[in-house]
């Protein structure tokens, strides 16, 4: 099966739709609406509250015409009515497939938010179409243009510890990041297929692309060990309410988050849901969570590596630390994005602003933004620091860049942008390691394919 790649971004005709209005969205209204050269036609959201924001960005901020607004379920319509040239793909993760298999059949560019899809049976049809149409698909993980995860993807490809033999990999979510996706639709494995595809997607696709290598068995042991009811009423942490707004129980909860505190969350969620009923501030010790917070992962490459892998999305501090051993030395790379994390819901004593819902995502520089070291230790010799130019905002610097790659003619990039095939890769891995966790045995990622 050929996979297409993801083309000359120049090449492109500028009329863009964007399906899906939520948060993360605004990041694509606001790129396009500060370029010339891209219009956005076309919104598509069950909310038409969320669409009339993205319009204001449009109207107010920007002075660009409003995008005309269409439910999604007319979205093949939509398309040829507003005669679509770009999709860009931010809806529900497990709502991805239908999107981008409607935009490659228009012949339109798509740009679909990470996972590319969440099922290998939608992994399979993303692919028959990719490969049918010959169609233009990019998978937008913006960590490949974090300045640190390039510096190391160079360092690799020089030969700095020869030939790697195995990765180590922690990533720590925070207490206010990571229990963000306990309070929103992502606590529902049928919507996200849980934080091995929807977050770590990220990192399985950045270690196939500094690695140059394919997943081959994937083995892991994951639960749910901190979030819950049940973990809420062991720890003492839980209180009674269902979500945080207009609940008493919920006024001393550092887990809350005030959705009416806090403009962009309130207009684009608690103004929104008379249109879909959509909740975004649940109690993260409620309810019905059915993915894991605790998850450690051994995958093997087609290069003959390793790779440990460990994701808690309940620590005090947010970051990083990644160690590759090769046979001539070793790099290190630890940083902290987010020294401590204060309450979702704490107001600046100076400011009297709340934490914003970029922050929350990781969008946003955060408000006790850390550091970073990259280490290179050869055998036989000293070790020595890697200096590179990096940003706390945006996920290290790399939205700007990635944004740049995709929308901007001429810009560098193009070649770093991820393919179908790098996202039906990520995606298998942590399949896999969710397959696996549900049975204690190791997995062959090409048997989901």
């Amino acid at each position: 099966m050929t996979l297409s790649s993801t083309g000359d971004p120049g090449a492109a005709a500028r009329r863009v739709a964007i399906v899906g209005t939520g948060a993360r969205a605004q990041m694509f209204t606001r790129a396009l609406a500060e370029r010339d050269h891209t219009e956005v036609v076309a919104l598509s959201d069950v909310s038409p509250t969320r669409m009339a924001v993205h319009n204001r960005i449009l109207t107010r901020e920007h002075g660009r015409p409003a995008a005309a607004q269409w439910d999604p379920g007319d979205i093949d319509r939509m398309l040829r009515a507003e005669r679509v040239d770009t999709l860009v793909v931010c809806t529900v993760d497990a709502l991805h497939a239908r999107h981008i298999l409607a935009g490659l059949d228009a012949g339109c560019r798509v740009i679909t938010e990470k996972p590319m899809v969440t099922t290998a049976e939608q992994a399979r049809q993303v692919l028959d179409a990719a490969d049918r149409t010959g169609g233009d698909l990019a998978v937008t993980f913006n960590y490949r243009f974090n300045p640190l995860h390039g510096a190391v993807r160079e360092l690799l490809a020089a030969g700095e510890i020869g030939d790697v033999l195995s990765v180590h990999f922690e990533w720590m979510l925070d207490v206010r990041h990571g229990a963000d996706y306990f309070r929103r639709w992502h606590r529902d494995r049928r919507n996200s297929g849980g934080l091995m595809v929807h977050k770590s997607g990220h990192h399985f696709d950045l270690v196939n692309w500094w690695l140059g290598a394919e997943p081959v068995t994937v083995y892991g042991v994951g639960r749910l060990a901190f979030y819950g009811a049940r973990n809420g009423t062991r720890t003492g942490l839980r209180r009674d309410y269902e979500r945080a707004h207009g609940s008493p129980a919920a006024a001393d909860d550092p887990f809350a988050l005030r959705l009416d505190a806090n403009p962009e969350l309130r207009d684009l969620y608690l103004q929104a849901e008379g249109d879909d009923g959509y909740v975004r501030d649940r109690n993260v010790f409620d309810g019905d969570i059915s993915i894991e917070d605790d998850m450690a992962v051994l995958i093997t490459y087609d290069t003959g590596a390793s790779m440990t892998y460990h994701l808690t999305a309940y620590a005090p501090w947010e970051g990083y630390r990644i160690a590759f051993n090769g046979t001539r030395g070793r790099i290190e790379l630890e940083v902290e994005e987010n020294i401590w994390a204060g309450p979702a819901t704490a107001a600046s004593s100076a400011t009297g602003s709340v934490t914003s819902g970029a922050v929350l995502h990781g969008d946003a520089e955060a408000e006790n933004a850390g550091s970073y070291r990259l280490r290179v230790r050869p055998m036989w010799a000293p070790p020595r620091d890697v200096e590179v130019e990096f940003s706390h905002g945006g996920h290290g610097g790399g939205d700007v860049r990635m944004l740049a790659a995709l929308f901007d003619p001429g810009a560098p990039g193009a070649e770093t942008l991820a393919t179908p095939r790098d996202g039906v890769h990520a995606l298998l891995t942590g399949l896999a390691a969710g397959q696996s966790f549900s049975t204690g045995l190791p997995v062959q990622v090409k048997s989901l394919l």
